[in-house]
């Protein structure tokens, strides 16, 4: 579980709530289903028109993807080159097959069966680049959607209020409904312009975020899996990817790396992303 996410919209929504409380606001006028419907809908709608509806059908997916956070211990990545490493230079390339098939990351798992398949390192480079260049541009889907949705809702929020005014203005017989009736229209900008900075915009820049970091971790991966493939000594595997991990990840510091969460986030949900 990604905490921030959690943390972020509580504190946003609590600062914003809390704000209005302290000037007497009522929270019970905040409560438009009406402005909410025009709101979210009509940013929905407007996703719909934009990007294929099997993508805006993943949102429930995307949000899934936003908040949890497995951990991966990068400490025991490096490791885990190692002992390859190790492996490969006693018995030879081909006794990393079996290792291969135990192996829970896809990308690893790949990688390593390309080495033992006899592929020159120059091959398996640009497979792997390749299969990292993929997952970036189908995890682009989903959060250039959720971006377009943050441009979409302040929009959506004036048109409300543009609906609720020419329902106010076609009222003027009694005007002392005016006030209350004017202040009903505008909560339908609020929806637009707080759901758009709350909720569309962060989730997608923390959904860039995490698919930024997971190409990261596996650039760290090619360059293990290439350190194998070259036969380099196990001591020679650790030094060059050492300074890939986060600092407390690398030696000095060696008891913290194994409680430290992975900064780099994980493999991001294929069908959430892809759309």
């Amino acid at each position: 579980m990604d905490l921030s996410v959690l943390i972020g919209l509580a504190l946003a929504l609590g600062a914003l709530l809390g704000g209005f409380m302290m000037e007497e606001g009522v929270l019970a006028s905040l409560a438009m289903p009406s402005a909410a419907l025009i709101v979210f809908g009509g940013t929905i709608g407007a996703a719909i028109v934009s990007f294929p509806l099997q993508r805006v059908l993943s949102l429930p997916i995307l949000f899934k993807v936003a908040l949890l956070s497995p951990k991966i211990d990068t400490n025991a990545i490096l490791e885990q080159f190692v002992s390859m490493a190790d492996l490969a230079r006693r018995e030879g390339l081909l006794a990393l097959e079996d290792k291969a098939q135990s192996l829970p990351d896809a990308f690893l798992k790949k990688g390593i069966l390309l080495v033992v398949d006899g592929s020159d390192p120059e091959t398996v480079r640009r497979i792997l680049e390749t299969d990292i260049e993929a997952r970036e541009k189908r995890h682009e889907g989903g959060y250039a959607m959720l971006e377009a949705m943050g441009g979409y809702a302040p929009t959506m929020g004036i048109i409300g209020t543009v609906l609720g005014l020419v329902h106010v203005l076609g009222s003027l017989e009694d005007p002392s409904k005016l006030g209350p009736a004017i202040a009903v229209a505008f909560v339908a900008t609020l929806y637009g312009v707080a759901s758009a900075n709350i909720l569309w915009l962060p989730l997608g820049s923390k959904l860039k975020t995490k698919s930024t970091e997971e190409a990261y971790l596996k650039g760290v991966m090619l360059e293990g899996i290439l350190a194998v493939q070259a036969g380099d000594n196990p001591r020679v595997v650790a030094d060059k990817l050492e300074p890939f991990l986060p600092p407390k990840a690398q030696k000095g510091d060696q008891k913290k790396a194994s409680a430290t969460r992975d900064p780099f986030g994980s493999d991001m949900d294929e069908a959430a992303l892809v759309g």
